[in-house]
Order: C-alpha cells, then structure tokens, then sequence
C-alpha cells in the first residue's frame, strides 16, 4: 500500500456493495476514506475494519443522501477528520422493481430522492469541497439502453445522474476538477439479486458478451482508474463498465 494517506475520498453507500468494493479499493490506492452509509452502522464498520486491518485509514459516517442536511454533515466530517476531500463517489442508490403505473408513484418518489436527488446534493457538495485537480465520480447503470420492463424509475434516476454529471464538468471549467459517471452492467451484488429468481439471475448474466455478472471489485477498478492520475484527461463521461452488456 502506498504511504501517502494524505489524500481524502468520500464514498456514499459505501458500507456493502459495489460501494463496499470502492472504498477498500481507494483505501488501497491510498486514500483516507470516509465511508458513508444510511442505516446499517454494523455493515459500515465492518468495511472500516477492513480498511484499517489493510493498514488504512477510514471512518464511517451516517446519513441520507436525500437529505441536505444530511450530505453538508458528512463534508464536513470529512474535512475535519482529515483535513481535505480530494474524491468523491456517489455510490448510494436504491432499485426497487417497478411499471410505469400509478400505483408506482410511492417507489418513483423514493428512488428519486435518493438516487437523483442525492446525487445532485453530493455532487453540489463535492462540487464545493474538492480541491484543484479532484474527482467527482458518480455511479449510473448500464441498464438504460436496454430499457427492461418494471426498470423505469430506476432509469429515470440514473439518466437524470449522467446528465448532472456532463453539466457539472462544465460548470467546473478552469479547476482542474474531473467529473464522470460509471455505469455498471448486471453486478453480483445483494441489490442485484433482491428479488430475483435464479433462472432471472442466469438469463441477466448471459446477456453480455462475456456471459457472467460483474464483480464489485471491477467496478472499483474502473472508478480508481478514474480518480487516480491515469484517468486526468477523462471529464464529463460516461465509463460503461459491463462486459458488453450494452
């Protein structure tokens, strides 16, 4: 592991995961993390354990990324615990199954408050915070351009994240400050499998060229190319991370 810890990330949703794997990854790259999550303080800890058992540095830090309040804390716990943010991933998300009915409206309404009202108040956030030569990295999904039935709210939220992202690159011309979106195809993570039967699982996973699911760990591979030095001339991206999938 390298020794310069000075640097800060910020990963939301980062207690299981896709999230999960993105921090133990920065931690790895040498970054100090600051691990967020919304309810399960028990599964955030174990990802700070996991850190800090690698020789890193990583606290963990409640809070809903819909809520403004929420998102201006955990900045500014960041800052105070290390002084600097330097990368921020958006990672938090929910994916409930459902149609484009009326009787959706109440699963509509919560996945767009966290997936793209949160994602506009961290990356408002990362957008104040972030220093000269930062990263701002949001997590999008693959799944839009296949457009499967029951994945329209989701694919709501996210096309509503990739359009934040490309208008955030160029409201932050002449900083030096980078800003993409990773979408991921199909990942083997509990949020994927919820819900789903194993024939389901099968068919999704064959659907890319590569014929399996995504690991979390890829996902992290592709968000530390984007914060770390080789990813400096990518800006107001889209990185489809999936294997072919679409």
């Amino acid at each position: 592991m390298s020794t310069d810890i000075t640097k800060t990330a910020i990963v939301t949703g980062g207690s299981r995961g896709i999230g999960h794997a993105i921090a133990r990854r920065l931690a790895a790259d040498g970054y100090a993390v600051v691990v967020n999550y919304a309810g399960n303080a028990a599964k955030a800890q174990e990802t700070v354990a996991a850190i800090q058992a690698a020789g890193g540095r990583a606290l963990a830090v409640q809070g809903d990324v819909g809520r403004e309040e929420d998102v201006a804390a955990l900045f500014a716990s960041a800052r105070q615990a290390y002084g600097r943010i330097d990368v921020v991933v958006n990672s938090a998300g929910v994916m409930p199954m459902a149609p484009i009915a009326p009787a959706s409206l109440a699963d509509f309404d919560r996945v767009i408050a966290t997936n793209l009202r949160g994602a506009f108040l961290v990356l408002a956030q990362a957008a104040a915070h972030v220093g000269e030569g930062g990263r701002i990295i949001a997590l999008s999904t693959s799944v839009i351009a296949r457009a499967f039935p029951s994945y329209g709210p989701y694919i709501a939220s996210k096309a509503g994240v990739e359009g934040l992202v490309r208008v955030l690159a160029n409201e932050l011309r002449g900083r030096s400050v980078t800003v993409n979106a990773v979408a991921p195809g199909p990942v083997g993570t509990e949020l994927f499998f919820n819900g789903k039967t194993a024939e389901q699982i099968d068919q999704i996973a064959r659907l890319a060229p590569l014929e399996r699911l995504g690991t979390p760990e890829e996902i992290a591979a592709a968000v530390s190319f984007l914060a770390g030095p080789d990813g400096g001339w990518v800006n107001g991206q889209v990185l489809r991370a999936n294997g072919g999938f679409a």
